[in-house]
């Protein structure tokens, strides 16, 4: 019974084993610039950057081209510019943010891992205590039946000596 309470008990909470690893931090920490730089980088990946990028890039275009402005013309040197500055910090920012979501990875499969070997040593457990508690109830059935073979053992050899000793009265 206390064991089946334990096992239980651990099943419940079956992050348990996330918690040792969640001090951990990657190589660039969890402090604010890390953070940020994360949500930056992952920014970079959604519909919203990209159609919000590409209707920027498109009314730059339009308005230097038919002549409304004349702060980038043909062939737009500084729209060149800013997507060369916006490379130079998506790369490491994405990067960053790869190398995060790496360590936090590995640190969830080191988790998953112990608990997959946590699981099997609770099964194999049980198994130890199923193959003990076949074996006694294969014991008690056997010394129930030799019980049983024993008791009609008795009770035929009292039916033999009631008869004996019945047969002796009525002779005498």
């Amino acid at each position: 019974m206390q064991e089946a309470m334990t096992v239980r008990h651990h099943t419940h909470h079956h992050f348990r084993f996330h918690v040792p690893h969640a001090h951990l931090s990657s190589a660039f920490g969890n402090d604010w610039f890390g953070v940020r730089a994360e949500q930056f980088a992952r920014f970079f990946g959604t519909p919203t950057f990209l159609i919000g990028q590409t209707v920027i890039v498109g009314l730059w275009i339009a308005a230097n081209a038919a002549g409304l402005s004349q702060f980038d013309v043909y062939p737009f040197i500084l729209l060149n510019l800013a997507f060369s500055l916006q490379a130079a910090y998506a790369a490491p920012l994405i990067l960053l943010a790869q190398t995060r979501q790496a360590d936090r990875d590995k640190a969830h499969v080191e988790a998953d891992a112990q608990h997959r070997e946590a699981l099997a040593a609770a099964s194999d457990e049980r198994q130890d205590l199923s193959a003990r508690q076949t074996a006694q109830i294969l014991e008690l059935l056997d010394l129930n039946t030799n019980l049983t073979r024993m008791t009609q053992e008795l009770t035929q050899r009292i039916e033999t000596l009631t008869a004996e000793l019945h047969r002796h009265v009525c002779q005498t």
